[in-house]
């Protein structure tokens, strides 16, 4: 059973930094392509960030780019988010997620419903 457990959350100043780690278990990690989104309160569930099983290719959000890059680490069976430059706009829920398919090399889902397996969440605060 694929198990999801992010970690890194929590409450930072406008400019500051966090990092997100997403854990995974159940299956071959390096065969699929990972996610992160957000999830702020009467918002919509929005990617954030999007790596390729292999790392090659990413994805951002047009308003995180710059400020935020997204890695992986396959011997450890773990993807990041790291955050800087940290905005108010930036609190929210955020959520690593996995396809449930094998996703093609330098593939990158974008959307929601191309993600099968999700995480519990860790909440991200900025304050302003």
């Amino acid at each position: 059973q694929v198990q999801l457990v992010e970690s890194g959350g929590g409450l930072v100043q406008a400019g500051g930094s966090l990092r997100l780690s997403c854990a995974a278990s159940g299956r071959t990690f390096s065969r699929y392509a990972m996610g992160w989104f957000r999830q702020a309160p009467g918002k919509e569930r929005e990617l954030v960030a999007g790596i390729s099983r292999g790392g090659g290719n990413k994805v951002y959000a047009d308003s995180v780019k710059g400020r935020f890059t997204i890695s992986r680490d396959n011997a450890k069976n773990t993807v990041y988010l790291q955050m800087n430059s940290l905005k108010y706009e930036d609190t929210a829920v955020y959520t690593c997620a996995a396809p449930r398919t094998v996703t093609a090399l330098y593939r990158v889902p974008m959307y929601k419903h191309e993600y099968d397996y999700w995480g519990q969440g860790t909440q991200v605060t900025v304050s302003s």
